[in-house]
């Protein structure tokens, strides 16, 4: 699966356009890492348990995207998005979008 974050592919042909694919996960902060993050927020600099917690949720939801864009049929994902929103005060969703197409060899 090829997934670009351009709306093309250089050398390739998009010979359909299966629609968007999506993948979302939503993360919540612990207390751990909270008490971590505010200690690390006194002296400065990053704090890293959140840093890998976003980093996989980023992957996580890039592979469930590649997932639902192969049971469309595609094997390849253009005009790829990566976003993320709070959706309570201590969680966040991190959604991973694009447009599901078939390219040619």
């Amino acid at each position: 699966m090829i997934i670009v974050t351009t709306p093309d592919i250089p050398g390739k042909r998009i010979v359909k356009v299966l629609g968007i694919a999506r993948g979302s996960t939503i993360r919540a902060r612990n207390l751990g890492r909270d008490i971590m993050a505010i200690l690390k927020m006194l002296i400065g600099g990053e704090i890293k348990t959140y840093t890998e917690m976003m980093a996989r949720a980023r992957e996580e939801s890039i592979a469930r995207m590649e997932t639902v864009a192969r049971e469309m049929g595609a094997n390849a994902i253009v005009n790829v998005r990566l976003t993320s929103v709070t959706v309570l005060s201590s969680t966040a969703e991190i959604l991973a979008y694009g447009t599901a197409v078939v390219i040619d060899g």
